[in-house]
């Protein structure tokens, strides 16, 4: 019997696709990275998953798990593999509303588990452009960021609990709610952010917060990213904490969106060139009742403390959303970053991490070794400011491999000086396998090395991703 003679006679045929029916399935979100994988297989339950496991584990046949398929690094390229789907595994077990936790499958799309938190007046605070079709497997899996993480903190930090099927076929239930387990290992961080490569995330408990009562949403232009973080500090301390999203959009972002999306009017009248979405978010009921002007008292802070900066001069203009339709306009914007990043001709794209206080002096020390390797080259970037994480996209003047190799390793020398990381929310799949045998610290290689050879011995679990060979 073949591997999926095997497979159809423990889960059914109906699981398998082939030929045309898994073609769709070969190609990502980019369309950068192509696949023909032997089949799709698609279990509708964690017991068909660890059938299937044991089965490629005793042949040795790579798999690759896959959810949305909406990463931008290759983690699911699929060659001469079985693609593993967690599609089916969709299942919204539970909303807890005393516990204020969801227990969900990996394969509920992200906007739905919003829609049903929403139901119980709670949200699941992770939100990216992507959410209507990015699966929580593949959040959990690549540890995904996103507008919210100032406040809320990335995928893992918002994980109580996973289910795990091994390599081997066998079911880690790590299934807790529990916000304090001191019981070993953190094995739920571990596989957290691994790409599928330690085990295949089935199922998860998630944290909800409470659905916030009232927002304040604005566009905001400073003459320098210095006074962008005056503000961010001051909104941070006058709102206790009540900042979800800080963004950072240059001239160069919004001179790329209008080109891309002629129909749209800039932020503002004029052109700046340091441009700032902000949305406060308050929780209390109190902030939901209207003051005797109509005014909310979110909102009023927000205009007080831009009405202070643009007096000091340190906010030179500022656009507040008077409703629903102009927060979602000025979200859309940010929200367009994919696009604008990788459909504008060829491109080098890197997600990278610095200090706060440092990405004012990524921006200064990278242009001049950009265009000292292609003075033809130009810049975009986006930037989550919050929490220091920059897209910076290079569209180099000709395809030459040799340049974007090196466009890329002067990312990296100044990510480097600057004490950041080459890798911010995105992962590693296989674009960034190079990045990791240059800079990261060859021990730590080594220890995930040793844990990849201790968990999946055969290296049947999305092999070739996220670790290097020695």
């Amino acid at each position: 019997m073949t591997v999926l003679d095997q497979i159809a006679a423990a889960v059914g045929a109906d699981r398998i696709l082939t030929g045309a029916d898994a073609a769709a399935y070969g190609k990502d979100w980019t369309g950068a990275y192509t696949s023909t994988p032997l089949a799709v297989l698609r279990p509708a339950n964690t017991a068909e998953v660890s059938a299937i496991l044991k089965i490629a584990n005793a042949t040795k046949t790579p798999v690759v798990p896959a959810s949305g398929r909406t990463g931008l690094t290759g983690a699911t390229l699929a060659d001469d593999a079985l693609m593993l789907s967690v599609e089916r595994l969709n299942d919204i077990t539970e909303i807890n509303t005393a516990g204020r936790t969801a227990t969900v499958g990996a394969g509920v799309i992200l906007s739905d588990l919003h829609d049903a938190a929403q139901e119980h007046d709670l949200i699941f605070p992770l939100t990216l452009g992507a959410r209507g079709s990015a699966m929580i497997g593949g959040l959990l899996s690549t540890n995904a960021g996103g507008s919210n993480v100032v406040r809320y903190g990335s995928t893992r930090g918002l994980c109580l609990g996973l289910e795990v099927v091994m390599a081997d076929g066998r079911i880690m239930n790590l299934m807790s709610a529990l916000h304090k387990d001191n019981s070993g290992l953190d094995l739920r961080n571990l596989v957290i952010g691994a790409e599928g490569t330690l085990g295949i995330i089935t199922a998860a408990v998630l944290k909800l917060q409470p659905k916030p009562q009232a927002y304040a949403t604005a566009m905001v232009a400073v003459p320098s990213l210095p006074d962008a973080l005056e503000l961010l500090h001051k909104l941070q301390d006058e709102t206790g904490g009540g900042v979800e999203a800080f963004e950072y959009m240059p001239r160069s972002y919004i001179d790329k969106h209008k080109e891309l999306f002629p129909g749209v009017a800039g932020p503002f009248d004029k052109t700046y060139d340091v441009n700032i979405m902000i949305e406060i978010a308050a929780t209390q009921a109190k902030d939901a009742i209207p003051n005797e002007d109509g005014s909310l008292s979110v909102v009023d802070a927000l205009e007080n403390t831009l009405g202070a900066m643009l007096d000091a001069g340190t906010v030179l203009d500022a656009v507040i959303a008077q409703n629903d339709t102009q927060r979602r306009q000025i979200w859309k914007r940010r929200e367009d970053a994919g696009e604008v990043a990788f459909f504008g001709g060829v491109f080098v794209n890197t997600d990278v991490a610095v200090p706060l206080d440092k990405v004012a002096a990524f921006e200064k020390a990278l242009t001049p070794r950009i265009k000292a390797i292609d003075p033809n080259a130009d810049e975009v970037i986006v930037a989550h400011l919050g929490d220091g994480n920059i897209h910076h996209t290079s569209y180099v003047s000709r395809n030459d491999p040799g340049v974007m190799d090196a466009l890329v390793e002067a990312v990296e020398d100044v990510v480097q000086e600057l004490g950041g990381s080459f890798s911010a929310e995105h992962g590693i799949g296989v674009s960034k396998l190079e990045t990791m045998k240059r800079r990261k610290d060859p021990v730590a290689l080594d220890a995930m090395r040793a844990i990849k050879a201790a968990l999946d011995p055969n290296n049947i679990l999305n092999p070739g991703k996220v670790i290097p060979d020695a």
